[in-house]
C-alpha cells in the first residue's frame, strides 16, 4: 500500500508483449522498470501477452499463469492471442495486431499515462491511439526501430509502410524514450521526429558473476578442459546472420583448432541452422534457467555477439548486457557502421571483426586463445563499464523523470494526429529509409 507522498507519483500502465517470466530479449527490461517504478511509489500496471520468447510458442507449463495477479507490487494482465511458430513478415503482423486488439478492449482503470514498448510496433500503434482519444498521454520506449530493421533485412516498399506507422506512433507520444544516443540521432534525423527523445540506457539485469567452479560447469555442458568454449547466447532469429558461426565451426575443424563453437537459445532460424551442412561442428544448447544460464556464460571463454551484414542503427544485442557480467572478453562480428559496434568500442570489451567473415571470426578466437592477458584484460572492461554505465538504479530514475515530464505537459490527441500526418506521407513516398 503506497503513502501519500508516494500516491503522487501517479499511476502507468504499461502495454508490451514481453514480461516475466520470459527470460531472455526485452522481457527482463520492461519487468525490471515496472518493478523498479513501482518500488519508488508509482501505481504499475501491465498488459502483456503469456511468455512465448524465444520459443514462438506458449509451453505447458505458461499456459497454466493466470490471467491477472499482482507481482512485487505491479499489477499484471495477460492476455491470449495469435502466437505463429516461426514469424515470418505476415505472421508477425498477425501475432501484434491480434494482442494490440486484445489489450485495446482491456479495462485500464484511467493510468496517468501509458507506456507502449516496442516492439510490438502495430499493437502499439493501436494502444497509442486509444489513450490519445482519451487524452492519456504517451510514452512509447523504443527497444528496436522497426523501419530500420525492414530496410536491412531488404524489405523495400516494406520499410516505408513500416516507416510511415512508426512515425505516426512518435508523433502521437508525449515522449519517446530510446536505449542509445545513437538511436536518438536516427530518430532525430532520419524520422523527424519534434518530440522530446529520452536516452534511458537497458541496464545490466544480471549480478556479476562469480564463478567458484567453471570446471564442473563445463564438466556439466560436455565441454573439455583444453577446448576454448566461443558461446553465443540468445535468439536465433534472422539479424543474428548465425550462418557464419557454423561456418567458422567448420574452419575450426579443418584447422584442428581447439576452438568449440556453441549457441545456447532458442528462435525462429535454429531448424535451419541445425540443418546446415557442417552443423555438426557447432554444439546446440536449449535456452536455460537464469541461474544456470549465467554459469554457462561464465565457464565459457570467449562470448559473442553476431549480426548480419548490414545491421546498422536498428538495435543494440540486449546479450551485451549479460556479457558484461561475466568478466570474459567479447568479440563482435557486427557492421562497422552498427550501434553494437559503438557499445564495443565504447565498452572495450573487445575485438571488434567484420560480420559474416568466419575465417576471421576463427582468427580472431585463436588470438584471444593464445594471449590470456589480453582476454583478461577486455573481461575487466566489460565489468568496469557495466558498473559505471548500465545500472538499474539510473535508468529507473531516469525513467521516471520521463513519465513525470510526460504527464505534465500533455497534449491534445488532435495536434498529435496533425504532426504524424506530413513525416508520415514523405517516409511512405520514399518507400524506403535513406
Amino acid at each position: 500500500m503506497h503513502t501519500e507522498n508516494q500516491r503522487a507519483r501517479g499511476s502507468v500502465l504499461f502495454v508490451g508483449l514481453n514480461y516475466a517470466p520470459e527470460p531472455t530479449g526485452i522481457s527482463p527490461y520492461t519487468t525490471g522498470m515496472a518493478e523498479g517504478l513501482a518500488r519508488d511509489g508509482w501505481d504499475v500496471r501491465v498488459i502483456t501477452s503469456y511468455p512465448h520468447y524465444p520459443w514462438w510458442e506458449v509451453r505447458d507449463e505458461h499456459r497454466a499463469l493466470p490471467a491477472r495477479e499482482t507481482v512485487e507490487a505491479v499489477d499484471v494482465r495477460r492476455v491470449r492471442h495469435h502466437v505463429p511458430r516461426s514469424p515470418g513478415s505476415l505472421r508477425r503482423a498477425l501475432f501484434e495486431t491480434s494482442f494490440g486488439v486484445r489489450a485495446l478492449l482491456c479495462r485500464w482503470d484511467s493510468p496517468d499515462v501509458v507506456v507502449v514498448v516496442s516492439p510490438a510496433l502495430l499493437a502499439s500503434r493501436l494502444i497509442a491511439l486509444r489513450a490519445r482519444l482519451a487524452r492519456i498521454p504517451v510514452v512509447t520506449w523504443v527497444q528496436d526501430i522497426y523501419a530500420l530493421g525492414v530496410q536491412e533485412a531488404g524489405g523495400g516498399t516494406g520499410a516505408g509502410a513500416v516507416g510511415a506507422i512508426e512515425a505516426s506512433l512518435f508523433a502521437a507520444s508525449e515522449r519517446v524514450v530510446v536505449i542509445h544516443r545513437r538511436f536518438r540521432q536516427v530518430l532525430e534525423s532520419r524520422f523527424a521526429v519534434r518530440r522530446p527523445i529520452d536516452v534511458v540506457r537497458n541496464w545490466s539485469h544480471v549480478p556479476e558473476i562469480h564463478l567458484e567452479d567453471a570446471a564442473a560447469v563445463r564438466a556439466r555442458r560436455g565441454w573439455r578442459s583444453d577446448e576454448v568454449i566461443v558461446l553465443h547466447a540468445g535468439a536465433m532469429g534472422a539479424k543474428q546472420g548465425l550462418e557464419n558461426v557454423v561456418a567458422a565451426a567448420e574452419v575450426a575443424r579443418a584447422r584442428g583448432s581447439r576452438l568449440r563453437f556453441v549457441l545456447m537459445g532458442d528462435g525462429g532460424r535454429r531448424a535451419a541452422l541445425e540443418a546446415l551442412p557442417g552443423a555438426d561442428a557447432v554444439s546446440f544448447v536449449d535456452p536455460l534457467p537464469e541461474e544456470e544460464f549465467l554459469s554457462t556464460l561464465a565457464a565459457a571463454d570467449i562470448l559473442l555477439v553476431n549480426e548480419r551484414p548490414g545491421m546498422t542503427d536498428m538495435s543494440v544485442p540486449s546479450k551485451l548486457t549479460s556479457y558484461f557480467a561475466t568478466g570474459r572478453p567479447v568479440i563482435a562480428a557486427v557492421d562497422e557502421r552498427s550501434t553494437t559496434r559503438a557499445e564495443m568500442e565504447a565498452s572495450q570489451a573487445g575485438p571488434v571483426i567484420a560480420p559474416a567473415m568466419p575465417v576471421d571470426l576463427v582468427d580472431a578466437a585463436e588470438a584471444l586463445a593464445a594471449d590470456p592477458a589480453l582476454a583478461h584484460r577486455y573481461g575487466v572492461a566489460g565489468q568496469t563499464y557495466r558498473r559505471r554505465v548500465l545500472t538499474e538504479h539510473a535508468a529507473v530514475a531516469a525513467f521516471a523523470r520521463s513519465l513525470t515530464a510526460a504527464v505534465s505537459a500533455p497534449r491534445a490527441a488532435a495536434s498529435a494526429i496533425g504532426a504524424a500526418q506530413p513525416v508520415a506521407r514523405d517516409l511512405a513516398s520514399r518507400h524506403v529509409l535513406s
